[in-house]
């Protein structure tokens, strides 16, 4: 019987209040989140966690001190290693934070796998993201000797019952609203910095597709709605507009909002916190008139069957997505870069 190591992995975050600057040490020492040379951004990344973690540990403070990223992590690779039987092995890795790579690569290797799929539990390519993963797993793939046919899914920004998971929960999010109100809907995704996406990164491309798709499976496809941006920090542009501009504006127009995340699929401190706190404490002072947020997808049955179609259609090797998602011009597009 052939067996099927499928790491699934997402960002990470802090498991304590003394975690929050390691985290946030390793994450801005990322050379894929700060690009400039490995000098600079050794003390950069030194300065940013030294003055962000008193702030970082009170966002986490309000939720009990910890990320809730990894159990919710691991209740979807549960879910998935049901869905998918015993041929396969599920194991959860993250970027920044325990589990890492190098100790998930070994857990691997043990099991003796014929194969791996590498999972993004992003939906959307980015070279911040799932090229940041890619870039470390190998490495630490061949440290412990771990040497199988890899297949690489890069996005899944259309995948059907993601898509359908997220419609159904925006439809019934639209329903809570009285009667009559005049709302909109918000698509928020975590933003980027502009100039990584005008580098040809598609990450911003890849949201707009799964707005599209979520608002064709909607009762209403014709709703009032944008996407939107979300957690920037520094001084960079970052992709506009910016949630909490849409939140002003929402409010100036006198809009109820139904606020939809596009690009999580778990709970965490940008949901929790950003859009859960400090988003709704902005629509009050703006005048919005209600304020929803809808769930993550989480490891909703439709949700967890997409993923194992995803897993179960991966190849033997090689980056895979689900159809032709990108189009010419996106040049950090791994799919474009296989067929070029």
């Amino acid at each position: 019987m052939s067996r099927t190591a499928v790491v699934i992995y997402n960002l990470g975050g802090p498991d304590s209040p003394e975690a929050v600057r390691p985290f946030l040490k390793n994450l801005f020492s990322d050379p894929m989140i700060l690009r400039v040379p490995r000098p600079v951004r050794w003390f950069l990344s030194w300065l940013i966690s030294w003055r962000r973690t008193p702030v970082a540990q009170e966002i986490y403070a309000e939720i009990g001190g910890r990320s809730p990223i990894l159990p919710e992590t691991e209740k979807q690779g549960a879910a998935l290693q049901k869905a998918l039987g015993e041929e396969y092995r599920v194991f959860v890795a993250m970027r920044y934070w325990h589990p890492y790579a190098d100790a998930v690569a070994r857990d691997v290797a043990e099991w003796k796998p014929d194969r791996i799929v590498l999972l993004p539990l992003y939906p959307q390519f980015s070279t911040t993201t799932t090229e940041s993963f890619n870039r470390i797993w190998y490495p630490a793939a061949s440290s412990v000797g771990l040497s199988v046919p890899t297949s690489e899914i890069c996005c899944w920004p259309e995948a059907d019952g993601f898509v359908s998971s997220v419609a159904a929960a925006t439809d019934h999010a639209i329903a809570k609203l009285h009667a009559g109100a005049d709302f909109r809907v918000l698509f928020s995704a975590h933003g980027l910095p502009k100039k990584i996406v005008d580098g040809g990164d598609p990450y911003a491309h890849q949201v707009e597709r799964t707005a599209a798709a979520v608002l064709f499976r909607m009762i209403d496809p014709n709703v009032d709605h944008i996407v939107c941006y979300q957690s920037r920090v520094g001084p960079l542009e970052w992709l506009q507009p910016y949630t909490e501009d849409e939140i002003k504006r929402a409010g100036a127009e006198g809009k109820a909002l139904i606020v939809v995340p596009v690009a999580f699929v778990s709970e965490h401190s940008e949901t929790l916190v950003e859009l859960d706190i400090e988003y709704a404490k902005l629509a009050k002072e703006s005048g919005v008139s209600e304020y929803i947020r809808v769930p993550t997808v989480n490891a909703t049955d439709a949700f967890i069957d997409a993923l194992t179609k995803l897993v179960i259609a991966a190849p033997e090797t090689g980056t895979v997505a689900g159809g032709e998602i990108c189009t010419a011009g996106f040049r950090e597009c791994p799919c474009l870069k296989v067929r070029a």
